[in-house]
């Protein structure tokens, strides 16, 4: 696949997919979203894929979301997929498990691609925050709905409306992280728990996973059909324009409440 995202079958039944384009805080573009969205198809495929590994490359960010300058640019489609939503995986319907290996700060979207796997492996130097409102848009790739599932909702609302990050630490303790290791461990451990879920039942693992799923996800159709409304809302405000330009000139955004 694209070099900015590597794609390699680890042992017989397990798909490591891994973002690497550091030197962009591995910031989601429309290579990487539509490399993920065939990574996902893939998985869904093959019969010998049980289970799939998403980390990245890189020590200063995990994911820091969408790539800002092709917002700017007005190329957010670009960052979309028709199947999997934006990164390919957000809105992606999947049966087979995919564990998300963090091991440096998660910014926005990268927080929200977290969201979207099942199981999360983080090293004590990663860390977690959904700052969209600082920048004038929203936590509109499943956050707004997702965090407030994952961790007590009074600590998702302060994560949304003010934007501040909780270390990997915070994250273990409220229920988000699954695994918490040493830096640079997360990839390995995540490899780990993706093999000791391929030794179960492949049909056994994914209806299991079905069926838990909708005990906490009834009915996301409405949810993304509500947050999509919101988005545009927020997208076309001025305030979003001015947010993402004062973030590229690195100043403080002047607000205007429209």
């Amino acid at each position: 696949m694209d070099e900015v995202l590597k794609v390699s079958r680890v042992g017989d039944h397990v798909l490591l997919v891994k973002i690497n384009r550091p030197e962009k805080r591995n910031a989601i573009n429309g290579e990487i979203a539509q490399g993920i969205g065939r990574a996902v198809a893939l998985a869904e495929q093959d019969s010998q894929i049980r289970a799939v590994v998403l980390s990245s490359t890189g020590d200063q960010s995990f994911c820091a979301g969408a790539d800002l300058a092709e917002v700017a640019a007005g190329n957010h489609a670009a960052l979309l997929t028709k199947e999997g939503g934006f990164a390919g995986i957000i809105e992606a319907r999947r049966t087979k498990p995919w564990i998300v290996a963090v091991d440096a700060p998660a910014f926005g979207g990268g927080v929200e691609i977290c969201l979207a796997c099942d199981l999360l492996v983080a090293s004590e130097v990663a860390s977690f925050a959904l700052p969209e409102v600082k920048r004038g848009i929203y936590a509109g790739g499943g956050g707004v709905f997702r965090l407030p599932r994952r961790i007590p909702p009074a600590i998702a609302y302060e994560m949304l409306l003010i934007g501040d990050a909780i270390s990997a630490k915070r994250g273990y303790e409220l229920g988000l992280v699954n695994r918490l290791v040493a830096a640079g461990q997360a990839e390995a451990q995540a490899l780990k728990m993706a093999e000791q879920i391929a030794e179960g039942a492949p049909i056994a693992v994914q209806q299991s996973l079905r069926v838990a799923r909708l005990a906490g996800d009834p009915d996301e159709s409405a949810l993304f059909v509500a947050m999509r409304e919101a988005g545009k809302l927020v997208r076309e405000s001025a305030d979003a324009k001015e947010g993402t330009r004062a973030f590229l000139e690195r100043r403080k955004p002047v607000w205007t409440g429209s």
